[in-house]
């Protein structure tokens, strides 16, 4: 590192083009006291947190790492205390032998290298990473760390647990109950999934031991394996903060959490299922901060908004969105019901439950103990004078009869039905008992939908296709195309090469010519080789029109099982 001891952060900066010098004086005259010359220009908007690690790595040769991959011995935490860390921005990695290495955006910052040097006694190698890296590493791994040294788990043998011990420490009596050990462990759990962007918390008991993982963008991945004896106290705190019956640990309990976690407004749903191992416990993360506004986020093309537009603007009929759990329904719907709220219209939902209250809408949740069900919250509604009814979902006859009589006297009714197609909910309906002629009447449309990860856009490459895949494309009418993304993995997607989801949509519009095929009880196969023919584009088609347009991989579109 001798031959960068004349070199500043700034004068990098410079080098490489990612500031001017009018940028760097300003940032150093009115920087915060103590406050470092690269988190200044990040402040004042000169430059990122990702252009700097990139300097730093081309200028001076040192390896970035992701922090979200990297396999971090919690050892080396004992050597640096977690105010040191976070005050200096490192986060400390492994020790080789007398050499302890540390992870930071600023490998020019020798007062902090010099001081870890006397702090631990060892040699410095430093490793590039970003700021919200270390940061993120640094919630994860000493909040983990000091959580779990509370509750009296060594983090090198954590398998070995002493039950009488365990039992001791957690009931005793606290002298502050925020301090409770298993509350700090269920706040450090939350607050790892909002900084990963989770969608679910799942916390599963095995033999001797329980899993915490995390679903980010549609995959689970394991974060921590915790001592199995910790777990009945860490899902009472759960049901405790849902408000559900903590003395009940053999029957399913649902109940919901509303927080905010770094200044954010999250809502958490919670699942509790008994198993022959111990409860399980599945926490969806509704994260109420980001835009949830429209439809025109939902990753439509232009002619699925036009369509989509067109069936809104109708007033009265059944739009269903089908799909697997899991593939964005409920998101479709409350941006539907968003573009249609407004003063002169009277909406009322019945859900099970409520996931995102609106302004302007009567939401109702439906409480089957009491026998409020889909179907009997339906018949109260259509007393109370509305324009639009949304039902959460159709699961049985008696609730897709009443929605089919709503839409024929006049409403619009928008919900959700577990179909593959949407050609098969046409059956789906006939199935159900639903007699074909009132089908053909009352439906509108059918929109079928899947959620697909979009590919990194940092990271990922252009490829010429295989001759697979090719023929993929040709096989469903995909022309032109020359290149295809591959995901390859990066700091910025953690690893992963796909960073966020979009939705692919097939969308029939019941016309009068597809009218006149269900009344007349046509087979599932003649509908829909009548709507290919007048323009039904299949999810399959729909999903390599984003991989022709760079959104997301064949290897993804394949992954989502579609035939």
């Amino acid at each position: 590192m001798a031959r960068n001891v004349q070199k500043r952060l700034g004068d990098v900066l410079f080098e490489e083009g990612v500031v001017n010098a009018k940028q760097i004086n300003e940032a150093l005259k009115k920087r915060d006291k103590g406050e470092k010359i690269g988190e200044a220009l990040i402040r004042f908007g000169f430059c990122t947190d990702a252009q700097i690690v990139e300097a730093m790595e081309k200028s001076l040769g040192i390896k970035k790492v992701n922090l979200q991959l990297l396999y971090i011995d919690e050892s080396v935490l004992k050597l640096i205390d977690e105010e040191f860390v976070t005050k200096a921005k490192i986060m400390p990695i492994n020790i080789h032998g007398r050499r302890i290495v540390i992870a930071t955006n600023d490998p020019l910052d020798f007062p902090t290298i010099e001081d870890v040097r006397l702090r631990t006694g060892m040699n410095v190698e430093t490793v590039l990473a970003t700021k919200n890296d270390i940061d993120t590493a640094i919630s994860r791994y000493y909040g983990f760390s000091k959580t779990l040294k509370s509750l009296g788990i060594e983090v090198k043998d954590e398998k070995q647990a002493d039950e009488k011990f365990y039992d001791e420490l957690l009931n005793k009596s606290e002298v502050d109950v925020n301090e409770s050990p298993i509350i700090q462990l269920v706040n450090q759990i939350l607050l790892t999934a909002v900084k990963t962007d989770a969608s679910d918390i799942h916390i599963d008991p095995t033999d001797i031991e329980f899993k915490i993982r995390y679903r980010v963008d549609g995959v689970l991945s394991t974060e921590r394996v915790l001592p199995k004896v910790i777990l009945p106290k860490l899902i009472s705190r759960i049901k405790v903060m849902a408000h559900m019956d903590i003395t009940d640990t053999r029957t399913p309990q649902d109940g919901r959490i509303k927080t905010i976690i770094e200044g954010r407004p999250i809502d958490l749903r919670i699942s509790t299922l008994p198993t022959v191992r111990g409860e399980k416990a599945v926490m969806r993360v509704l994260d109420l901060s980001r835009d949830n506004k429209g439809i025109s986020r939902l990753g439509f093309t232009e002619a699925e908004t036009e369509l989509y537009t067109r069936l809104l603007s109708r007033p009265n009929g059944i739009i269903l969105v089908s799909g697997p759990t899991g593939s964005g329904k409920t998101t479709t719907l409350y941006a539907s019901l968003d573009q249609l709220n407004r003063d002169d219209v009277n909406i009322i939902t019945v859900e099970d439950p409520v996931e995102i209250e609106l302004e302007g809408v009567n939401q109702v949740n439906i409480n089957p103990d009491i026998d409020f069900t889909f179907a009997n919250a339906l018949r109260s509604i259509l007393r109370q004078d509305p324009n639009i009814i949304m039902i959460g979902e159709i699961r049985d006859a008696e609730t897709a009869e009443i929605a089919v009589k709503a839409s024929l006297t006049g409403h619009l009714v928008l919900s959700t039905i577990h179909t593959n197609s949407a050609v098969k909910t046409l059956t789906r309906l006939v199935d159900m008992g639903i007699d074909s002629f009132m089908v053909a009447s009352a439906l509108s449309g059918v929109v079928a939908q899947r959620l697909v990860r979009v590919v990194c856009p940092v990271c990922s490459v252009d490829e010429v296709p295989s001759l697979d895949e090719m023929e993929l494309f040709e096989r469903n009418n995909i022309t032109d195309v020359k290149t295809v993304k591959r995901a390859k993995g990066c700091d910025v997607c953690n690893g992963k090469g796909y960073k966020g989801r979009t939705a692919i949509f097939e969308m029939l519009d019941i016309n009068e010519s597809i009218i006149r095929l269900i009344s007349n009880h046509a087979q599932e196969y003649e509908i829909l080789e009548h709507a290919r023919k007048n323009g039904l584009k299949l999810l399959v088609e729909a999903g390599l029109e984003k991989v022709k347009l760079g959104m997301t991989t064949v290897e993804e579109i394949m992954r989502i099982s579609l035939d």
